[in-house]
């Protein structure tokens, strides 16, 4: 692509984008300290941090539909199409299941739902929403893994677009990107262009959001230090930095070697080609929501082809889900923990697999990772109350795995272009 991303150019300031919403960021943090729920300024952060999440939401379905076409379209044939998608999954199981084992290891190791060798779940107490959240909750189970699959071939496509049901949106523009290189070059030629063309216009309106991108997470992180301030943190300190420190391990040793021996790139690199992408992820908590700066950053300052980025983002922010297959894994073992309950090898190898499945679906489930917690707290035998011991970092950790979550998605699409025999700009 000619043009140069908006993430790479200087600000007003004469400051790159990452720096511009880092200190976004830290003014946010301060600003949003001081700032008490009922007044004005606390609406008018609610309403930027709003307008620019429906911004980046609205990019999402004309962006990706686009995107899988076009790069499915420039694949050689039906034997790329199968390796590509290969690798991608390969890619993406290994490193859920590695987050998982790591969040596993260190719960075991810190035991958070333990004070002073005693059960923490009297002093913990429950969180006043737990009543929502098992409403929302309601007839969930084992239905919701088999949902996912359902959700892959949506009756309707126009519904599941509007709906936001992007399994079933990339499954069409797949076999949509497929056939339409295997009827007449007049009609191909056309529609080719014609989303070529929109691929195009989508990145050019995307550079423009994102020209505003320190504003709008200035606005959704000074609204979410003002709603929950630091004082919820306290009792839940062990469990919040267990999941903190995992995330840290996953995305600071294990995505590296990854980059480095598979790959045969430069983390340190790849780390500042992504970094508008991982603070878009922190202030927004959606992989969706991101995928347009997450596209942006790979191709554009990383140096993947569309081919490839085009197929393994799009899938990776509905299906890969590292911090969150993480999170669900500890959080599982805080509350049995906190509930006096010493699970067995067994017992935690099932948390493994269902927090692997679960994470697989996540973005389609109401209530996101909160939902897919209780499918893992039914599964092993534990009341659905439990999941209102963690409602008060909630919010923060979302935060906090959903870059981690983009991060892995990054990565996933320079190492398969890497085994492409693409050659990157991050070596």
């Amino acid at each position: 692509m000619s043009d140069q991303a908006s993430s790479s150019r200087p600000g007003p300031l004469g400051w790159a984008l990452h720096w511009q919403i880092l200190a976004a960021l830290a003014l946010a943090v301060v600003a949003g300290a001081f700032t008490p729920v009922e007044s004005v300024l606390f609406a008018a952060y609610a309403f930027v941090g709003d307008l620019f999440l429906n911004a980046l939401k609205m990019l999402i379905v004309p962006l990706i539909v686009s995107s899988i076409i076009v790069g499915i379209a420039g694949l050689p044939g039906g034997a790329a199409l199968g390796r590509l998608g290969g690798k991608t999954l390969g890619y993406y199981l290994m490193t859920s299941f590695l987050a998982i084992m790591i969040g596993l290891v260190l719960v075991n190791l810190v035991s958070p739902g333990l004070i002073g060798g005693q059960p923490a779940g009297e002093q913990l107490g429950l969180s006043a929403d737990t009543d929502t959240v098992l409403e929302r909750m309601e007839g969930k189970g084992s239905g919701d893994i088999i949902g996912i699959f359902l959700r892959m071939v949506p009756t309707n496509i126009v519904a599941a677009a509007a709906a936001g049901q992007m399994l079933g949106l990339i499954f069409f523009s797949i076999l949509f990107g497929f056939f339409m290189t295997r009827i007449d070059a007049g009609p191909g030629g056309t529609l080719k262009s014609f989303w070529e063309g929109v691929y195009e216009v989508m990145i050019k309106i995307t550079n423009l959001v994102m020209a505003f991108a320190p504003i709008g997470v200035f606005g959704l992180v000074a609204e979410t230090i003002s709603k929950t301030g630091w004082g919820a943190f306290q009792p839940l300190i062990l469990f919040f930095f267990t999941v903190l420190g995992a995330l840290a391990v996953h995305l600071f040793v294990t995505m590296p070697v990854l980059l480095r021996v598979l790959g045969r790139v430069n983390p340190v690199k790849h780390y500042r080609a992504m970094s508008p992408a991982l603070l878009t992820a922190f202030s927004t908590s959606s992989s969706s929501a991101t995928l347009p700066v997450t596209i942006d950053c790979v191709e554009n300052r990383g140096g993947v082809s569309n081919q490839t980025s085009s197929f393994v983002l799009p899938l990776g922010a509905t299906v890969n889900m590292d911090g969150t297959a993480l999170y669900e894994c500890v959080a599982a073992l805080f509350i049995a923990q906190a509930y006096g309950l010493d699970l067995s090898l067994g017992v935690q190898f099932t948390v493994v697999i269902t927090a692997l499945l679960t994470s697989i679906g996540v973005a389609g489930i109401p209530s996101a990772s909160l939902v897919a917690i209780g499918v893992i707290l039914t599964a092993i035998g534990l009341p659905l109350e439990g999941v209102g011991l963690i409602l008060a970092v909630d919010r923060v950790l979302d935060m906090c795995r959903t870059a981690v979550n983009v991060f892995s998605d990054s990565c996933g699409a320079v190492i398969i272009a890497r085994s492409q025999g693409e050659e990157t700009s991050l070596v």
